[in-house]
């Protein structure tokens, strides 16, 4: 995976998180949501990128 894409996905997933937790924390379900929203995109980006690299390979 291209190390700048990888970071990249691995910062929304991060963001994602940080969002979910602060949803949790202040009670806004929206923005849980959201942050769980963006976490599985950027899994889903990672996960992509992995399978292609491995057919690469």
């Amino acid at each position: 995976m291209g190390a700048g894409k990888k970071v990249k996905n691995a910062g929304k997933t991060t963001k994602g998180k940080l969002k979910e937790t602060t949803g949790k924390a202040v009670g806004n379900e929206s923005l849980e949501a959201k942050g769980r929203s963006e976490q599985a995109l950027g899994d889903a980006k990672q996960a992509a990128q992995k399978a292609k690299d491995a057919l690469k390979h």
